[in-house]
């Protein structure tokens, strides 16, 4: 007769009381996933956050209370679960998983690895540290009403980079408010002010600089004397953007003074943040008056929507659309909210002006109304709820694990709405690993179509192979016979090649890099392609990667035998012996699903490939989705679901 401990096998229950569990994250997802662990009997815990508490995490990070904002996720989260399970084990770091100090040897003092991360390179890197360690690791994501859980184990199952990734449209608040790279975070932050100044107030939504970032080492008392400039001008003060918008009668030049100019100057005594970053450049109304060149407000050739003014221009248009809206929102009369439509041109004028003046500050190339318009939509909400679900398929995947039944793992996807057979979780069998993976292939190799006379080390260094290939910290051996090194990891060792570029060195078409990050126990093999015709501000192109598309069928699937990147002993065959789509991330439904419930996900490919539901047995569709792991998946012709970016 089988003895149960609660709702569990007594060797169940006994591993684990026994067995070590690392936790990445505490947001969102890790605070359900921690409470679930040691609910469930799970003893020895570890779990690691960078973050800081904010009040706008309160409404779904129920660990957290009014009186820890500030205060480390990790920790707060650690104390909160004990009080749950006082006799469980748990270790808190407020520290970033990507930190030297947590390297494979740490990793192998684990029997499994959960993720509850909230940005694409944290979970490439835990992915390969996972790999590297050989141990399991429970992949997870959330996008408003959809989720994924995934299971990884090297040699058995796809790795996390096995499959191309689409853009990613979840992003950090610190990112949104203190550090935009890319026009889609000026975008989103647009849209943003537009409901914390005529819409609804958002905790999740603010617009100002976020002096909680973890990135920002900077004191309090010094920052107050160095932004004394900036506050003589009626300046900075921590109070609401629509309180302050009020006190000043929607004046859209000084409203302009404190977004661009103010908040700017703020950001600017954060100095750590500026340390390997450009740093911005505040804007002036008044200067940008005196200085204006005539013909720059005049209009251009072409289609209206599909110009790109001047930075005056999109001042002008930014006064124009704040005194439109202000009108709108007085004529509603006292408490009035507007809500922010594409569709609505004064809103969307004030969107593309807002979200372009912020490119502009961040050294970024301004976009046309028509590409802000086509990119604003798509915004998806945190739900709670959600990450509840998510969290509990999370420890359900771990007890098969535990029990030594990895091959009864699955892929669960939760749906939006029921399909035919009223299921709202759609699990499915785990892919093998793809025979070509960069990463957990048995020699990772990739091309890249680079132009090397416009290249330089840093840029390879920075753009190419930490921001898409995710190493932490690469060396780069050239293969000319001498063993030139391009790049060390070694601070300062080769600094002085920085603005060079790589064609200095030889590197012309046909050349051949080998990359290493010793961190992750990683090494990549870069085949050099030169060309001088990619798209304006393209730098550079994977061969064969088309992210937004789903690749074609690979023509025959090899088995992987051997893992180079990481303990070759511990490899694993595939188990499984068919075809893999190289496609994103996928949702298990039929046709008719589909047609009954458009909001379950977007099609975002007519590649098609029949799969069997591992419950009921019956053959249904497998479509290509957006990628919840890495982005928040965004309904692809719906053109209702505007809502704002999720930061889980």
């Amino acid at each position: 007769m089988v003895q149960l401990v609660g709702a569990l096998r007594k060797e169940l229950a006994d591993s684990l009381s026994t067995s070590k569990v690392l936790v990445v994250g505490a947001g969102g997802i890790g605070c359900e996933l921690l409470k679930n662990l040691v609910l469930t009997g799970f003893k020895n815990i570890e779990v690691i956050d960078l973050d800081t508490i904010d009040v706008s995490n309160l409404n779904r990070q129920f660990l957290f209370q009014k009186k820890h904002v500030g205060k480390s996720k990790a920790q707060v989260a650690k104390e909160s679960a004990l009080q749950f399970c006082p006799s469980a084990n748990i270790t808190a770091y407020h520290d970033s998983i990507m930190n030297p100090d947590y390297n494979v040897e740490f990793f192998k003092n684990f029997i499994l690895v959960m993720n509850a991360l909230d940005n694409r390179a944290a979970r490439n890197h835990v992915n390969r540290m996972c790999l590297a360690a050989d141990i399991p690791l429970i992949e997870s994501g959330t996008a408003g009403y959809l989720g994924q859980v995934t299971v990884i184990k090297k040699g058995m199952t796809e790795c996390y980079e096995c499959q191309p990734k689409p853009a990613q449209k979840t992003f950090p608040g610190c990112t949104i408010r203190n550090t935009p790279s890319e026009p889609i975070h000026c975008i989103v932050w647009a849209k943003y002010l537009f409901n914390q100044l005529f819409g609804e107030e958002d905790a999740d939504q603010d617009v100002s600089p976020d002096t909680a970032d973890p990135e920002a080492a900077w004191k309090p008392e010094e920052t107050a004397a160095r932004a004394t400039a900036a506050e003589k001008d009626g300046g900075i003060k921590r109070v609401s953007t629509k309180q302050w918008a009020r006190t000043n009668k929607y004046d859209p030049i000084k409203l302009f003074n404190k977004l661009f100019k103010d908040d700017i100057m703020y950001l600017l005594t954060m100095d750590k943040l500026w340390k390997k970053r450009k740093a911005p450049t505040p804007l002036d109304w008044q200067q940008l008056e005196n200085t204006v060149c005539p013909k720059e407000d005049s209009p251009g050739s072409g289609l209206k929507d599909q110009q790109v003014l001047g930075v005056w221009g999109y001042c002008k248009l930014f006064q124009e659309s704040v005194d439109t809206l202000h009108s709108l929102l007085d004529e509603k009369g006292d408490g009035a909210e507007l809500v922010w439509d594409k569709d609505d041109p004064p809103a969307m004028d004030f969107v593309t002006a807002a979200a372009n003046l912020r490119m502009h500050i961040f050294s970024m190339n301004m976009k046309s109304r028509f590409d802000v318009k086509s990119m604003a939509g798509n915004i998806i909400p945190a739900i709670a709820t959600t990450n509840a679900v998510i969290a509990g398929l999370i420890v359900l995947e771990g007890l098969k694990i535990l029990a030594g039944e990895v091959e009864t793992c699955r892929t669960i996807f939760l749906n939006k709405c029921p399909n035919l057979r009223k299921k709202l979780l759609v699990p499915c069998i785990l892919d093998p690993p793809v025979a070509n993976c960069y990463v957990c292939a048995s020699k990772p190799e990739v091309t890249i179509k680079v132009n090397v006379h416009k290249t330089t080390v840093l840029s390879l260094q920075d753009k190419i192979l930490k921001e898409r290939f995710g190493m932490v910290a690469p060396d780069v051996q050239i293969e000319d016979g001498k063993g030139t090194i391009l790049i060390s990891s070694e601070d300062g060792e080769t600094e002085a090649n920085n603005n060079k570029f790589i064609s200095d060195f030889g590197i012309r078409n046909g050349s051949r890099l080998q990359a290493d990050d010793f961190l992750q126990d990683y090494t990549l093999l870069i085949n050099v392609l030169h060309t001088e015709e990619l798209e304006r501000d393209v730098e550079f192109e994977v061969v064969g990667e088309a992210p937004d598309k789903a690749p074609p069928p690979q023509a025959n699937n090899e088995e992987v035998n051997s893992i180079t990147n990481g303990n070759k002993d511990s490899a694993q065959p595939s188990t499984s012996s068919k075809v893999i789509d190289e496609d994103d991330v996928m949702l298990v439904d039929s046709d008719e699903d589909a047609e009954a419930s458009s909001s379950s996900a977007a099609v975002t490919s007519s590649t098609k490939r029949k799969h069997s539901d591992v419950e009921t047995g019956e053959t249904s569709t497998k479509r290509p989705r957006t990628d919840l792991l890495g982005a928040a998946a965004a309904p692809a012709d719906n053109d209702d679901d505007d809502d704002i970016i999720a930061l889980d």
